[in-house]
């Protein structure tokens, strides 16, 4: 989920990035990040490589999708079996536990 928010904040910035660069004319002077600087760079350059990140966030936000999808279900398996195990296993040693006896006592 934490992955989810922070690809869909990701996402969010780049579109706004992508807003305003578009604001900008070609002729003004544009600026990209590259770790702790900034790099001059084209207004061409920078759309092309913003919109390559909308794409690649939407693609990693997807498989994430899936995979909640199936971490879900499985956990709704897990909790059906572990429901079915807990009225079986109550139901049959609460019989088996009032009547006193067991055929797996030795004592008995």
């Amino acid at each position: 989920m934490q992955q989810k928010q922070q690809i869909e904040m990701e996402r969010i910035e780049t579109e706004k990035s992508v807003e305003e660069l578009i604001k900008a004319s070609d002729e003004d002077i544009v600026y990209k990040h590259a770790g702790s600087i900034l790099i001059k760079s084209t207004k061409k350059e920078l759309l092309e490589e913003l919109e390559e990140k909308k794409e690649l966030s939407k693609t990693r936000s997807t498989v994430l999708e899936k995979q909640e999808s199936r971490l879900k279900e499985t956990l709704k398996e897990q909790e059906a079996k572990i429901t079915e195990m807990m009225k079986s296993g109550g139901s049959s040693g609460g019989a088996t536990m009032s009547q006193g006896t067991s055929p797996d006592n030795p004592r008995n």
